[in-house]
């Protein structure tokens, strides 16, 4: 090892060492706040935040080499992975006060465990499934996708009722006892009900037919906007004001993208710039996204309150909507120390770019609960933020909650395809892959359950034995056993 090299990478270690026990230094309120079993986690956050903060690009190429480790796929265990760097170049501490890879690997698996029961296998994520309507009345498959390999069932306050919830619960306990398999019961908020609602053009029939160009109005009354004009609402109050000129507004999951051409007191005229669907139609219900707005709107609703004493004597687990700042947080927390209950296991989701900003606080706040869990909510997230963007956001989301050993859950869309239509695209196949990644992978509802937990679990098998989150693992290769057996 040439002597400059040596100086230069010692020196930039000691360095980024330092850096991560100074922010931890200056945060040690922050510290303070949080629950005693996550203060590792919430300390290698802090040194990884610093990590990522600095470009280290240099430094990783003399460290590969020269054969030592470059510091990448050590999220878990940041600051002891640049302390191992050092000892092997001949520097001794007389004491050693940071996670190591083997205990953070155990407490990441001890929350995914309290979160998500036990796996039903060692090698794949806890699998999630969304409960359709019809599940309540259909007691043989809930035990079938129980056989198939879910432990988790999602409840979707957005829909339907308290009745239909229990039954649903019923079937799911019923299953387990029979069968012997646990499964979580996991409740989804319902959140602010951000849909299109048709005003004007269209209301009785419910859509109406929209080009490239045209100008529509989104209000909250049609008064002061001429008879025949397409006038949609948001269906929550005090959006509207909140637009600006150039804001874009994208119209069912980013079919229809818009364009703010015109703000006036009560309403804003957007302008249609790209229509995705061949039928060009604008729907009732259909979802809105408004990615260059910051909307001042509760996370938590009135509704969702309401749903609270129930979800807190069913629910193992409660998925929070719409969570943008700590604050929101905060409030749940209260909101269940109001009705004297203990909140369930909180699940954060992620699916705005606001959420993604304040992502570290999120974090830290989440960490004052023992455990809690991160959803990465592709859908929303994706539109919100970008599609040709969402690949590099959720690996970034999984860097970060693996440094503060929160468990992930991989939400939206997994293999859609084939669960409506009985047939996996390629691209679909690919993505499923990625899952391996998080420790729990959710599905939507579908036709094609059973058949889309099947190929999932031999998907997360084949992908989890060349991997185990960011860390490639080389086990044998058949390509290569062939090569060296048949020469």
């Amino acid at each position: 090892m040439e002597s400059n090299d040596l100086d230069f990478i010692q020196a930039q270690l000691e360095q980024i060492e330092e850096l991560m026990h100074q922010a931890t230094a200056e945060r040690e309120s922050l510290i303070q706040q949080i629950h005693p079993s996550q203060f590792y986690a919430a300390k290698n956050l802090l040194h990884y935040l610093v990590l990522r903060s600095i470009d280290i690009r240099e430094l990783q190429v003399l460290l590969h080499i020269y054969g030592l480790s470059s510091i990448a796929s050590s999220e878990s265990h940041v600051l002891r992975q640049v302390q191992s760097i050092q000892e092997r170049l001949g520097r001794v501490y007389d004491t050693i006060d940071a996670v190591s890879f083997s205990l953070s690997n155990v407490l990441i698996k001890q929350k995914s465990e309290k979160l998500f029961g036990k796996k039903k296998e060692a090698d794949i994520p806890a699998l999630m499934v969304t409960f359709d309507s019809h599940f309540a009345e259909d007691y043989a498959l809930v035990k079938n996708l129980l056989k198939g390999g879910m432990g988790i069932a999602r409840i979707n306050c957005a829909h339907d009722d308290e009745h239909v919830w229990q039954n649903m619960i019923q079937h799911i306990k019923k299953a387990s006892e029979e069968t012997g398999l646990d499964c979580k019961i996991y409740m989804d908020l319902a959140g602010p009900k951000i849909r299109i609602r048709l005003m004007g053009k269209g209301k009785d029939k419910g859509k109406v037919k929209v080009k490239e160009g045209q100008l529509i109005w989104m209000a909250e009354s049609t008064e002061g906007i001429p008879k025949g004009e397409v006038v949609i609402s948001p269906n929550e109050l005090g959006i509207v004001e909140k637009i600006r000129v150039g804001d874009r507004v994208y119209l069912d999951d980013g079919v229809i993208r818009c364009l703010t051409e015109k703000v006036k007191k009560g309403k804003v005229g957007l302008r249609i710039t790209r229509v995705s669907n061949p039928k060009s139609q604008i729907k009732n219900e259909k979802g809105i996204n408004f990615p260059d707005t910051i909307l001042d709107i509760d996370s938590l609703t009135d509704f969702d309150r309401s749903c609270l004493p129930f979800i807190a004597a069913n629910a193992d687990l409660i998925g929070y909507s719409f969570v943008r700042k700590p604050t929101d947080i905060q409030e749940l927390r209260a909101a269940f120390l109001r009705i004297g209950a203990t909140i369930p296991g909180l699940i954060i989701k992620i699916e705005t770019p606001e959420a993604v900003r304040h992502l570290p606080d999120l974090l830290f706040e989440g960490m004052r609960e023992p455990e809690f869990g991160v959803m990465i909510a592709r859908g929303d997230l994706a539109v919100e933020i970008g599609f040709e963007r969402m690949a590099e956001i959720q690996e970034e989301i999984l860097w970060i909650c693996e440094a503060a050993h929160v468990p992930v859950v991989w939400a939206t869309q997994v293999l859609e395809t084939l669960n409506k239509s009985g047939i996996a695209t390629r691209s679909e196949i690919s993505d499923a892959a990625l899952s391996a990644g998080a420790e729990c992978v959710m599905l939507n509802k579908g036709a094609h359950t059973i058949k889309v937990l099947t190929t999932l679990k031999d998907i997360l098998k084949r992908t989890s034995s060349h991997r185990a989150k960011k860390r490639f693992t080389f086990r044998p290769l058949k390509i290569a056993e062939r090569f060296l057996e048949a020469t």
